[in-house]
């Protein structure tokens, strides 16, 4: 048997024979410069010819698109690069939901709010939606579930992307997503591996650390990733994130190699996820232009590792022909091996052959399934159970124009990772058609909360990369220093509403009232306005603590 028989006859390619002669064959006509182009993902912006011409010429395994909101050029783009593609193409996306869902598709919960509703079943449904349209449009492979662990609530990286600090809800969640996406031919990504979110930085900016003991880690990431694996989840991201235990249980005087990137990492790549969790699947690095792996060494002697390391994608190149040439180098002078390079290359076309693009890789976006009214309801439905009372010791709800008309709003807007700030919420106007007199809060007002009779601070910060920290900026949020230093909720009724980041008691543990709502599209803004009039319960439960571990903040 050899290796094409071997790796890809098993979990969780399963190819028949005819897919392994079309890996077989593929990999056959091949000549290296092919090869090593393949082992690239790049990212991809914008529309048209040019985008087409760029990508086409650089020949890669495949692209993961962010898409802008005109739907028709996005997919006429995607249909001509197809098209052109020399070997089909897979095309990926962060399918996480909220803003990091198709801008032309429906609109979807983010993990966090759908372990706020936690309920298996309309999680599976949601990933189910977000499949369906995601082929539709000629994506077949999304970086998702994120089964990273919520332990720290400072962790930037994790907050709404994760679902949670419970493994087991986790895993139960996660598990739906997996199944989901799969069932509609979307591969699915376990990240980000060896796992986040027990260290409080955000490894686009640092490598970051699993602190935890083996046999710790064990119990919580790595029964996490035992579990995805067994469900036959087709990939795994291996991160910037270091696992100093396992390493130095191998190896006492490792010294700095202990704090080496998982990304570049045979021991965690090779030895702990292929050789102990049994993973045969493809794994893909997390983006190589993220801090957490260039600080550690220089690209010339980074990149090759990655493969030699144990990865078989390269994800993302900020200069695609000298990365290219990066690998080239390792090749001619030994560092990676013409071996690793063909078993990497095995994985890819594996991967491709298992979702069925050696047939299917070509044919354009099935644009009507892309808008479907019925899956539309059904999230509306899933996302209305979302909001989730964390605390109203003054009894301030239900709100009414009767009781609360005038009311003072501060609102950082609709701030995300890739579409900046400053986007405006439609919450203020949703109150307005309530009958509410809405001020929104300007830079440079010296307004008294007095003279109304609700405050309400809106919060949109989702996830956001490369922050550092998320906090409730009270100086920037109020307009400077004395209207930061202003606290009259025990005169005027005040709440804070977050669609966004669940930990702000943290910064204000005696805010009198709190409503977590985790994600900022328009739906959740709606629900959740009908859940503070007394429309509807609020039905979510805290998938973390959103006291933060205070001793005050639940009063």
């Amino acid at each position: 048997m050899d290796a094409i028989d071997r790796i890809l006859s098993a979990r969780p390619f399963n190819l028949d024979e005819t897919g392994r002669d079309w890996v077989r064959s593929t990999l056959g006509a091949m000549d290296r410069a092919a090869k090593v182009r393949q082992l690239f993902v790049h990212i991809c912006f914008g529309t048209g010819p040019e985008v087409v011409e760029r990508i086409t010429a650089l020949a890669p395994a495949g692209i993961t698109k962010f898409f802008g909101p005109d739907a028709q050029a996005e997919l006429d783009t995607l249909d001509a690069l197809r098209a052109a593609a020399p070997i089909p193409y897979l095309v990926s996306a962060d399918l996480e939901g909220s803003r990091m869902s198709l801008p032309f598709g429906t609109e979807v919960p983010n993990p966090l709010a759908l372990a706020a509703v936690d309920d298996v079943q309309a999680s599976a449904t949601i990933a189910r939606i977000m499949a369906e349209e995601a082929r539709a449009a000629g994506i077949n492979w999304s970086f998702t579930p994120v089964l990273d662990i919520n332990a720290l609530f400072r962790s930037p990286i994790v907050a709404t992307r994760g679902l949670g600090t419970d493994p087991a809800r986790i895993r139960a969640h996660a598990l739906a997503h997996i199944a989901g996406l799969q069932a509609q031919g979307v591969a699915a990504t376990a990240k980000h591996w060896p796992g986040e979110g027990n260290d409080d930085r955000d490894q686009h900016l640092v490598t970051t650390i699993n602190p935890l003991s083996v046999a710790d880690w064990h119990a919580t990431h790595g029964a996490l990733y035992r579990a995805a694996i067994e469900a036959g989840v087709m990939a795994v991201m291996s991160a910037h994130i270091a696992f100093p235990a396992y390493v130095l249980a191998h190896d006492p005087d490792a010294g700095i190699e202990a704090c080496r990137p998982a990304s570049v990492s045979p021991l965690l790549n090779q030895t702990l996820l292929r050789g102990e969790l049994g993973f045969n699947g493809v794994i893909v690095s997390d983006a190589t232009p993220m801090a957490g792996f260039g600080a550690w060494a220089h690209r010339d002697e980074m990149l090759p590792q990655v493969i030699s390391s144990g990865c078989d994608v390269i994800l993302f190149s900020d200069e695609p022909e000298a990365d290219i040439a990066r690998i080239e180098t390792a090749l001619d002078d030994g560092r990676l091996t013409h071996a690793r390079l063909d078993e990497a290359l095995i994985r890819i076309l594996g991967l491709k052959a298992a979702l069925g693009l050696h047939r299917t890789g070509r044919d354009p976006a099935d644009r009507a399934r892309l808008f479907n009214p019925a899956n539309a309801r059904i999230a509306e439905e899933v996302t209305a159970r979302a909001p989730t009372l964390v605390k109203d010791v003054q009894g301030i709800l239900p709100l009414s124009p009767d009781r609360h008309r005038r009311v003072l709003v501060y609102s950082t807007g609709i701030v995300t990772p890739l579409h900046g700030e400053g986007q405006a919420m439609i919450f203020p106007d949703l109150l307005r058609a309530e009958g509410f007199e809405v001020t929104e809060h300007q830079p440079g007002d010296r307004t008294d909360q007095r003279d109304f009779d609700l405050v309400l601070f809106l919060m949109g910060e989702e996830t956001l990369l490369t922050r550092g920290r998320i906090f409730l900026d009270w100086n920037r949020l109020t307009g400077g220093m004395f209207g930061a230093m202003q606290r009259h909720w025990h005169e005027v009724p005040t709440a804070l509403i977050s669609f966004g980041y669940p930990y702000y008691l943290y910064d204000a543990p005696r805010m009198p009232c709190v409503v977590n709502a985790y994600a900022t599209m328009d739906t959740m803004q709606r629900a959740t306005l009908d859940c503070l009039l007394g429309c509807a319960p609020f039905r979510g439960t805290n998938p973390v603590d959103p006291f933060c571990g205070l001793p005050d903040a639940r009063f």
